[in-house]
């Protein structure tokens, strides 16, 4: 008997052992509601917790040293700038149309100090939308047809060889200049370039060649800086002076210039070129003064978020405040500075500080309730220049080089008279010439410190692993509740479909089962599919819109939207399933949907999070709680339940506020107000998108309008 019991016991076969990562991902599966409430209220937290947690700056890499050496500029460089600035700001200057007399002021000045100077003539580019564009390189854009003398552009440059280098690195200034519409402060950037150039042609010290840009802005700033820098990286081999030459005598006259009997200087009719580019900078200086103190404004951000160095944004902040006595600011959104809650948000704040503070002394934690406003809505700033994809000056056709570039932009406290005039080029000479020499220093290009980071202040930073904490915690919870919603849509219709009585009809109703659930799932796939398709039908619409002769932007707008509606509806009745589903697999069929969708949505803002954090970041916050909580109106309805109906106010809420136009109505009103809204703006934002190859356009067009869609079916679902 006990033979028999022992090989009993011996034939069983042991249980397989669950792993631990299996059961835990079968409890956050089955917790997947409790997972998205706790993910979701922790990321939006994190997120309001960034200013709070920004660390200060520091310079990485050591080889900078900035204000390690006495500022060399003097008052003779200033006095020489001056006489610059007044030649520049003489009527006689501007005498002839197309400004020549400015152009030829500037590079005569050139000539004096020993430089190489020369002339880049361009002509403007048309930006408009091609699809092919966002993929391209920066060499793009369509000429301007119907030249004239006037249509042409003209970049006056200076480049100083470096007597202790070998001509492989330059370092490049930018100073815009308008010689039609100049203004004096424009005039006095040039006179702080050229006090500062003036300095570098005679000092022993330089390794790095130095290339100034008088870049003509009549056609825009960016433009004219892009020009050049085609030509330079993408050389034409063609002469300055042979197109249209016999047609335009004043531009001509630009090359009877010669040069000079100082040694080694001469003026080229060909383009100049000196060493790899390891920084630029781009000066300004702004007529409107200042209300408390002289300012210099940093603007950082280029095309698709790309940002400089943070060493150099750290060089800059730290001569300007240390050594020149100069307030730096960066962007805020100026509405969050007034908002109350935010201001009790950050009361909250700090008294939770003080508390976690006497409980624990070394725990350095939180900040005042103003310096955390300020904080907010300068991390606000950068999210939202970040995610636009726009540069915020011309420093941006820089990074399309990966060239690490910024704009300074000078304000005065007071007028720019004879001695605030020498006083703000003194100053602000010295501190370019600080950056300069900072840059001089370096053996290789910045790598040490952070090129992915938002800024809080000028002094306070919030580093990639830092922030990224934020936007995981918001989409971590979405790949569970799209297993968590496939798994309820099989185990409902298996339950529904195992009432039989026969093991024949068992075995018959199961295998009906399996295929019909198999055509189920393909079906919310298609669904899904076809939104997407046509997501990226209506992001090419535009291109043949823009074709439309002297259309307005109210009228390009609407005929976008028709036609988007014509073509999802044209999609949705060429390619839909003809398959009939019975009534009992129509009841979970939104929940497969919104499987597919979430998977989907969870993908996107993965890929658009290493292209672009801030448009992933925002687009985040969208559509993450309306993906979560959509669900058939019809069923909330029927509930009548308080959660449901709380439930339902949630869904129409957040379909108004995720739909793209929506939201962009949303913002512009908070921040300008609501009474100048048109409906013509969202089509010329849009086309300002397009116009500079922004992500952010892709990611509207392909992944949260359609997102949006298939939400909004999900609500209106006939269950």
């Amino acid at each position: 008997m006990a033979e028999t019991k022992e090989k009993s016991l011996s034939d069983e076969k042991p249980k397989p052992r669950v792993r631990p990562i299996v059961r835990l991902g079968i409890f956050l599966i089955s917790h997947s509601f409790l997972v998205s409430v706790v993910c979701c209220t922790a990321g939006v937290l994190a997120l309001f917790l960034l200013p709070v947690l920004a660390k200060n700056t520091y310079i990485s890499e050591n080889a900078l040293m900035p204000g390690s050496a006495s500022p060399m500029l003097s008052n003779q460089h200033v006095s020489d700038g001056n006489r610059l600035v007044k030649d520049l700001t003489n009527p006689n200057s501007k005498s002839s149309e197309t400004g020549i007399e400015s152009h030829k002021i500037i590079a005569q000045y050139m000539l004096d100090l020993g430089a190489e100077v020369s002339f880049h003539k361009f002509h403007p580019q048309m930006n408009q939308f091609h699809p092919l564009h966002f993929f391209s390189s920066p060499v793009s854009g369509k000429i301007q047809e119907n030249y004239s003398c006037s249509s042409y552009g003209i970049n006056t440059v200076g480049i100083i060889r470096a007597p202790r280098g070998d001509g492989k690195e330059a370092i490049v200034l930018v100073t815009p200049y308008n010689a039609l519409k100049s203004g004096f402060g424009e005039a006095l950037s040039l006179g702080i370039a050229y006090s500062v150039f003036s300095l570098l042609t005679q000092v022993t010290w330089l390794a790095k060649d130095i290339i100034w840009l008088v870049a003509d802005s009549q056609y825009g700033e960016y433009a004219a800086v892009a020009a050049w820098l085609r030509e330079y990286q993408t050389p034409k081999f063609s002469s300055l002076s042979t197109p249209n030459a016999e047609m335009c005598p004043d531009v001509n006259n630009l090359f009877e210039l010669k040069g000079h009997s100082i040694s080694g200087s001469k003026f080229s009719n060909s383009f100049r070129r000196a060493g790899t580019m390891a920084a630029a900078l781009v000066l300004k200086v702004r007529d409107q003064n200042e209300q408390f103190e002289d300012t210099i404004s940093i603007y950082a951000e280029a095309s698709n978020g790309q940002m400089p160095n943070l060493d150099l944004i750290n060089v800059v902040n730290y001569l300007a405040v240390h050594r020149q006595g100069l307030r730096v600011n960066v962007e805020k959104l100026w509405p969050l500075l007034n908002s109350s809650w935010l201001k009790s948000l950050g009361e909250i704040f700090e008294s939770l500080a003080k508390v976690a503070k006497s409980l624990y002394p070394k725990w350095k934690f939180g900040i005042p309730a103003t310096e955390y406003v300020e904080g907010t809505a300068t991390l606000a700033s950068s999210l939202y220049y970040q995610a636009l994809g726009v540069p915020t000056g011309p420093h941006g056709a820089f990074r399309d080089y990966q060239v690490d570039a910024i704009t300074l932009e000078i304000s005065p406290k007071f007028s720019l008279d004879k001695v605030w005039r020498n006083d703000i080029l003194l100053r602000g000479g010295r501190l370019i010439e600080g950056v300069i020499r900072s840059v001089n220093n370096l053996l290789e290009k910045f790598h040490q410190s952070f090129f992915l980071y938002l800024l809080t202040s000028p002094s306070k930073f919030v580093s990639v692993g830092v922030y990224m904490i934020a936007f995981a915690l918001l989409i971590a919870s979405l790949p569970m509740v799209a297993a968590s919603l496939y798994v309820d849509a099989n185990s409902s219709s298996n339950c529904s479909k195992g009432d039989s009585s026969t093991p024949s009809a068992i075995t018959d109703t199961d295998e009906h089962s399996i295929a019909i659930r198999s055509w189920r799932w393909l079906n919310s796939a298609k669904l899904v599919f076809i939104v997407h398709l046509w997501g990226a039908i209506v992001s090419l619409l535009p291109y043949f819109i823009s074709q439309i002769p002297d259309c307005s932007p109210t009228t390009s707008f609407m005929i976008w939207v028709l036609l988007s509606i014509l073509s999802l509806l044209t999609l949705n009745s060429v390619l839909a399933s003809p398959l009939a589903c019975a009534k009992a697999t129509q009841e979970k069929e939104w929940a497969l949907v919104k499987s597919v969708t979430i998977s989907l949505v969870f993908i996107g803002l993965g890929l658009m999070s290493v292209i672009n954090f801030a448009t992933a970041e925002i687009g985040a916050l969208l559509m993450v709680p309306m993906c979560l909580l959509a669900r058939p109106l019809k069923l909330d309805v029927r509930a009548g339940t308080l959660r449901s109906f709380c439930r339902l106010i949630c869904n129409l809420v957040l379909g108004h506020i995720a739909f793209p136009p929506a939201a962009f109505f949303l913002l512009k009103g908070m921040l300008d107000g609501f009474g100048n809204a048109n409906v013509g703006d969202f089509w010329m934002w849009v086309e300002s998108l397009w116009a500079w190859n922004s992500a952010t356009y892709l990611f509207i067009g392909m992944v949260q309008l359609p997102c949006w869609v298939l939400c909004v079916s999900i609500l209106f679902h006939t269950c």
